[in-house]
């Protein structure tokens, strides 16, 4: 490094800047903690059901009647872990359930919710033990 200074001058401050920056993505990164055991291979998806605004209420009901979405939705095996009414949107149905049962839940919103509800998906994870501990950390 002595033939080279201006190099060794450049190179130390960079070194030390990516040490201290993987060093700080490190710290972001919480582990979460593993599944149980019944958890592993099963997803979270949640679902807003936005109310077609150009139909009453009425009119929601009876094509939710005549496609059979309360039969059909959830679908068997597919638990349901929370349904909300988001007034002015519509509903927020949260769902947990096997990996391969995905298709399920899609047939089930396509045939029976389409035409009611537009609709969105999104897959969800449970976030609320992470953020309990970050709070707790951030409160000593």
């Amino acid at each position: 490094m002595a033939r080279f200074p201006r190099l060794s001058a450049l190179l130390l401050p960079l070194a030390l800047a990516a040490a201290l920056l993987l060093g700080a993505v490190g710290l972001g990164q919480q582990t979460a903690a593993a599944p149980p055991a019944q958890e592993k291979g099963k997803m979270m998806l949640t679902i807003f059901l936005k109310h077609d605004q150009s139909k009453t209420l009425t009119e929601i009901k009876a094509h939710l009647e005549e496609k059979g979405f309360w039969q059909k939705f959830p679908p068997p095996g597919v638990e349901v872990v929370s349904w909300y009414v988001m007034m002015g949107v519509g509903q927020v149905v949260t769902l947990r359930f096997p990996a391969e049962k995905l298709r399920d839940v899609n047939l089930a919103i396509e045939q029976s919710a389409w035409g009611a509800y537009r609709t969105e998906f999104y897959p969800t994870y449970d976030y609320r033990a992470a953020a309990e501990t970050q709070r707790a950390q951030t409160r000593k």
